[in-house]
């Protein structure tokens, strides 16, 4: 009978700390080792501050009677979008492959973010750099527009960035300039985890 008693509490307690641990822990985490507070590597961005404006552009190789095309076109995806000339020099290819690799990295999660490449100009673009990228929406746009829309850190301008866009049409996150895709990619990666939507 006593070793049934003594087995039953030992039992009891077993029970107790299991259920106490994450409280235990939460505590411990928050108090004692306390959090950074910032995890994310891009600026978080107040939609309110930056409400999309019509942006409407000819996709790439449409003629003058084509029909334009807006953003809200993608909406109900995640938009990585990029800005710059057609020209897309060196820093402007490296960040279209970043974006290729990061939506290929999502795995079965990479359908739920589209690539968005704002044309600024009217410059040709290569042929080879249009293969390279395929499956990326080119637009050509209003440079204005973009200026009066995206913000920029200080001694940048919006050709620097990838921003991000989400499902509902909110421009939300700013990347730094050269950004570390390796960072962007756990950005990314807990987005696509804390969202229900796109």
């Amino acid at each position: 009978m006593d070793k049934q008693t003594s087995r039953g509490r030992w039992k009891l307690l077993m029970v107790l700390a299991v259920c106490a641990a994450p409280m235990i822990f939460s505590y411990l985490a928050y108090y004692v080792i306390k959090p950074s507070g910032r995890t994310n590597y891009g600026s978080i961005l107040d939609p309110r501050n930056y409400p999309m404006p019509k942006i409407a552009g000819r996709p790439l190789g449409a003629s003058a009677t084509d029909p334009v095309v807006g953003l809200d076109a993608y909406k109900g995806k995640w938009i990585m979008l990029q800005v710059d000339s057609g020209a897309c020099a060196e820093a402007c290819q490296k960040r279209m492959y970043d974006i290729r690799q990061l939506r290929v990295a999502q795995g079965k999660e990479m359908d739920r973010i589209e690539r968005v490449w704002l044309i600024t100009d009217d410059v040709a673009i290569d042929t080879a750099l249009i293969r390279q990228f395929d499956g990326a929406r080119m637009l050509k746009v209003d440079p204005a527009v973009l200026k009066a829309w995206l913000p920029t850190e200080s001694s940048t301008q919006i050709s620097d960035h990838i921003y991000m866009i989400d499902p509902i049409g909110n421009l939300m996150m700013r990347f730094p300039k050269d950004a570390d895709p390796n960072k962007i990619k756990k950005d990314l990666s807990k987005l696509l985890r804390a969202s229900a939507i796109g």
